[in-house]
């Protein structure tokens, strides 16, 4: 069976490319539905957090000045990593992050992100919206902790990715759900998703 990495970040803003920087950064690595290892620090990119990050994190320019360069904090976490496919729930937001990130100590990222959120919508369509905590809830998942820490979201989107797959392996009888599937999945039409599902199951027979 694959080993996913699942990643989270808490950042300053929304946009990387305009100068926006990551404060922390946790990873959870999954294994036939267990996590069975983890990643988490604050880093320190020299950038202030205003207060609405403040209040919306907890994380505080206390906390950030006492953390380790963000530097040495992706370089630790991409040797984490390794070559394992990644997923993250909203993965737009922390593939922007991460790519621009490893840009800074000069390394590529070459595997895929598969996004949690855009399976849900798929296999999920009747939730009453895509929001993490919204799944959480809806999947009856445990809450690990304060959302918008990177731990915490990282973990239940941990959970979430092991639901989906779930609901996945039973809705269509399937042995395995790969990364793969996941990252066609969320390309295809909802309505499509049952056929989606035959068509790569039947290229992998």
């Amino acid at each position: 069976m694959e080993t996913l990495a699942i990643i989270d970040f808490e950042t300053t803003g929304l946009y990387p490319r305009h100068g926006d920087r990551a404060t922390e950064i946790a990873i959870m690595l999954v294994r036939d539905g267990e996590i069975v290892d983890r990643f988490q620090s604050l880093m320190n990119a020299g950038v202030r957090v205003d207060g609405f990050v403040t209040n919306l994190t907890g994380i505080t320019n206390t906390m950030i000045r006492a953390a380790p360069p963000a530097a040495k904090v992706m370089r630790e976490a991409a040797s984490f990593v390794g070559k394992r496919p990644l997923v993250a729930h909203n993965a737009a937001f922390d593939r922007s992050f991460w790519d621009t990130e490893l840009e800074r100590i000069s390394l590529t990222r070459r595997q895929d992100f598969a996004c949690s959120m855009l399976v849900a919508r798929r296999v999920l369509p009747e939730a009453p919206n895509h929001k993490l905590g919204t799944l959480i809830s809806y999947a009856g998942l445990p809450v690990a902790g304060d959302y918008h820490r990177a731990a915490a979201d990282a973990e239940m989107a941990a959970r979430l990715t092991v639901y989906l797959g779930d609901q996945l392996r039973r809705r269509f009888r399937l042995d395995e759900v790969t990364h793969a599937l996941l990252t066609r999945i969320q390309k295809t039409p909802k309505h499509q998703l049952a056929r989606c599902v035959e068509r790569y199951s039947g290229a992998c027979a």
